[in-house]
């Protein structure tokens, strides 16, 4: 867009240091959450849901069972990424926001509430697999969503390193969702986990949706998204023969190699780290013998040693043109 007669604000859509704190504090709260929804169900499926879910007449298949629907929530993650990242554009990133994080709290939230397949039989795992797909499909515009607000947020000379404040969310998620299934795990009775106490932490992730969702209602839209729209307004505001003369943007095109590049770098990232800490689980659980605490704690050491390494991937200066 090349512009002949109207000057721009300067100020428009300018952002102070506090909202710039609350977006950084919501798009921690949204991965934490995000990695948390995924965490548990993993400590579950590979601890409890096979015995809760399936049939005890095959473990085996039980246990397989449980895995694949783990699975079918990465499935919807990247639909749930593209569907989101182009509402985003059209709507404004704190629209997405609220309502990814609304869908991905809602369904954790509902997990905890669901008849076992002892109850009502096979009606049980279709309504986990349902949960999974909503779940899936909120958490696929998460963690890229915030940081795509951060960057908005941010200075041009610190977007890196400041849309690098939602990784914190990774681990603090997965560390808190390794504790809950821990003290779990060592206080309670096989019997009474599997009979109520595996609800508790999905149940209880409503407070933490509760919270995020709270900070979200009072974000403003990120300066980029919104400058845009007040300039489109202020142009329209003026004469014809004063208007800025608006061209059309080239059409730019998708490199299939470049996206499926990108794309298995995430999943050997994302994905893989999620098949081994749940199989790892399993394993250690069903065919090794140990106790669900022992298989639970190493899973929050972990958590806990990838929260305290360095883990801003963001260059601290990264400009338009970079």
């Amino acid at each position: 867009m090349s512009e002949t007669t109207i000057e721009k604000k300067p100020n428009l859509a300018e952002r102070t240091t506090g909202d710039l704190v609350k977006a950084a504090m919501s798009g921690w709260l949204g991965t934490a959450l995000e990695f948390m929804d995924f965490q548990l169900y993993s400590l579950a499926a590979a601890l409890v849901f096979s015995d809760l879910f399936f049939s005890s007449e095959s473990p085996g298949v039980a246990v397989m069972s449980a895995m694949a629907i783990y699975g079918v929530g990465y499935i919807a993650r990247p639909i749930g990424a593209w569907y989101f990242g182009r509402m985003g554009d059209r709507v404004g990133r704190k629209k997405v926001l609220f309502i990814t994080i609304t869908m991905m709290g809602v369904s954790t939230t509902l997990i905890g509430a669901l008849p076992t397949f002892h109850q009502v039989g096979w009606i049980a795992p279709a309504l986990l697999v349902v949960l999974r797909l909503i779940q899936g499909f909120g958490a696929g515009a998460e963690i890229s969503g915030a940081a795509v607000m951060l960057a908005e947020y941010a200075p041009k000379d610190r977007r890196g390193i400041i849309s690098s404040l939602v990784a914190l969310g990774t681990n603090s998620g997965t560390l808190f969702a390794g504790l809950v299934w821990a003290i779990l795990t060592a206080v309670m009775s096989d019997e009474t986990l599997l009979s109520w106490g595996w609800r508790i932490p999905f149940l209880g992730s409503i407070i933490i949706m509760a919270f995020a969702i709270f900070i979200r209602l009072h974000l403003k839209e990120t300066p980029v998204f919104e400058a845009t729209q007040e300039e489109i307004v202020e142009a329209y505001d003026v004469p014809l023969s004063q208007r800025s003369v608006v061209t059309k943007p080239a059409k730019q095109k998708i490199s299939p190699k470049a996206f499926a590049a990108a794309f298995f770098l995430r999943f050997g990232q994302s994905g893989n780290s999620g098949m081994v800490q749940t199989y790892l689980i399993s394993f250690l659980s069903v065919n090794l013998f140990f106790s669900k605490s022992v298989a639970s704690s190493i899973t929050v050491l972990s958590s806990l040693v990838g929260l305290i390494r360095p883990g801003f991937v963001g260059g601290s200066r990264v400009t338009d043109g970079e």
